[in-house]
């Protein structure tokens, strides 16, 4: 069994765009509640979140960018709500969760490269995966998995970085970041055409593309990604796996219009992990972004961390 860190903080649950948001703080709720009730939790090593410095965040945004959400998260600490984009909102606690989740990620490539763990899932928010260079937008603000990527290659030497992408939207931050950066591929499965609509047509060795039509289940899925994510990866070679870990791609999930189940997650975590083994000596850091029915959710984490764990 895979030693795993659980990498989570109750302050990533301050963060709170109104009663009605679909990314809500009970997301976070329904996982650990899921995860305790099958009794997994005690497989997994709980570590708190620290925050990420705001320099560490500037190796995959501009200065600029990051210091105009500090300033926008020190206002909103009046008690307001804020709004950056039209479903993305800034409160008193959105910049203390940010900056936890941003910080999450590269504290578990901290304790994966230094043996303590085998792989880490970050049970944060706000998810990250939709904020570009200089752009939050989706419910994002900081790009996590691009922030972790770059800890890994800045701070370790890595030469070869993926990021496997299977929330129901494209992960079209993730992109624009790394647009230019061959030392990282970015293999993003989303539905499409679908919110956001951009970054899709981006072009290179190291963007793999896999759009998939409204109404696709698990079998259609599994056709579409596996040749072109698995044969590119294994040219890659990559020394460590990230994985933005959206799970609205559930047929009960509201926000997304595919038809995958638990089992789906399970194949697709099975094959994260075949290539991780393969090639990064079984490292995996796996972050929370989309999955908006809380049961859906929670069950999906479980069957996500299942086989991360009984590798």
């Amino acid at each position: 069994m895979k030693h795993i860190g659980y990498i989570t903080h109750s302050d990533c649950m301050i963060h709170d765009m109104g009663h009605f948001h679909p990314e809500s703080p009970m997301r976070l709720q329904a996982i650990d509640t899921r995860l305790q009730a099958q009794g997994m939790m005690l497989d997994l090593t709980r570590m708190e979140a620290v925050p990420a410095d705001l320099s560490v965040i500037e190796r995959a945004h501009p200065r600029q960018y990051v210091h105009h959400i500090e300033q926008i998260g020190y206002d909103a600490m009046r008690g307001d709500l804020i709004p950056v984009d039209g479903d993305t909102s800034i409160g008193p606690g959105s910049l203390r969760a940010a900056l936890l989740a941003a910080g999450a990620g590269c504290q578990a490539v901290d304790a994966i490269m230094a043996g303590s763990i085998d792989r880490a899932f970050c049970a944060t928010r706000p998810p990250g995966h939709h904020a570009e260079k200089s752009l939050a937008m989706g419910f994002c603000l900081f790009n996590n998995v691009a922030i972790a990527a770059l800890h890994a290659i800045e701070v370790y030497g890595l030469e070869r970085v993926a990021i496997v992408d299977f929330d129901v939207h494209h992960g079209n931050g993730t992109v624009d970041i790394f647009r230019d950066d061959p030392r990282v591929m970015v293999c993003s499965s989303f539905q499409h055409p679908f919110y956001p609509n951009r970054h899709v047509e981006a072009q290179g060795d190291h963007l793999i593309m896999a759009p998939i039509d409204s109404g696709s289940n698990g079998l259609v899925y599994r056709k579409r990604v596996e040749k072109p994510f698995f044969d590119a990866l294994d040219r890659f070679k990559p020394q460590l796996v990230i994985v933005s870990a959206g799970f609205d791609g559930h047929a009960e999930d509201p926000l997304g219009e595919l038809k995958l189940v638990e089992d789906d997650y399970r194949w697709l975590t099975t094959l994260i992990n075949d290539i991780a083994n393969r090639h990064a000596d079984g490292r995996i850091v796996s972050i929370l972004e989309g999955g908006y029915h809380l049961g859906a959710l929670g069950r999906s984490v479980c069957a996500h961390l299942e086989m991360m764990l009984h590798d």
